[in-house]
């Protein structure tokens, strides 16, 4: 079953995201969590990119576990690609990893600690509502420039294309993201490809894409 709200939590943090779903369903927010919601023998990793695929926010129970969970790090991922809202509902007082910080930097955050838990609780219904209650919005595509000069980028589909398949051997899925949104601020496919070198580790890296991002 489809949920409005995706629940993203490690497992040390289960008690904690099973209350908050608790405490969302007793104010009519219908939640969708693993693993009470995947049917059985269905196909686990399917089954939660669909649900996040559904939702219409993800709430991330941000803890010292979760920041280094591969699996949450995924779920993220994915959020963001469907550019669904993501809310880090943070329960303990750590900061993101740099593999989570590219995505929750520009994040509404909401602080769940000093206990009780509670009030956070109420807090946070509080201002899911009035979000769930507006339409949603449609995502808007990547175009590239129109014959009536109306572009949302310096550079056609075939670029970023190209780009972001470069990319991706060095840093996988995620490219398509950083792609995309640093494309929004770049002033043309040097300035892009400059950009994203950034992301990668080392010098002899980045000189080697700069290098396969030529036509």
């Amino acid at each position: 079953m489809a949920g409005e709200v995706f629940i993203s939590y490690s497992q040390p943090d289960r008690d904690c995201a099973f209350e908050l779903v608790a405490r969302l369903e007793g104010e009519g927010i219908n939640c969708w969590i693993a693993p009470r919601d995947i049917a059985p023998s269905a196909d686990w990793a399917a089954e939660i990119m669909d649900a996040i695929s559904a939702a219409r926010v993800m709430i991330l129970v941000f803890s010292a576990s979760s920041n280094q969970s591969p699996q949450v790090r995924r779920e993220v991922e994915r959020a963001v690609h469907k550019q669904l809202s993501i809310l880090p509902f943070r329960v303990e007082d750590v900061l993101p990893s740099k593999s989570l910080e590219f995505f929750l930097s520009t994040q509404h955050w909401l602080d769940a600690f000093p206990p009780p838990r509670e009030p956070h609780y109420a807090r946070l219904c509080a201002y899911l509502k009035p979000q769930l209650a507006a339409e949603p919005i449609p995502p808007s595509p990547i175009v590239g420039r129109t014959a009536g000069g109306a572009a949302t980028y310096p550079f056609d589909i075939s670029q970023l294309q190209h780009i972001e398949r470069q990319l991706a051997g060095y840093i996988g899925p995620l490219a398509r993201h950083l792609v995309k949104t640093t494309a929004l601020r770049a002033a043309g496919v040097d300035d892009l490809v400059s950009r994203l070198a950034t992301e990668l580790d080392s010098e002899p890296q980045r000189r080697e894409f700069a290098q396969r991002c030529k036509p």
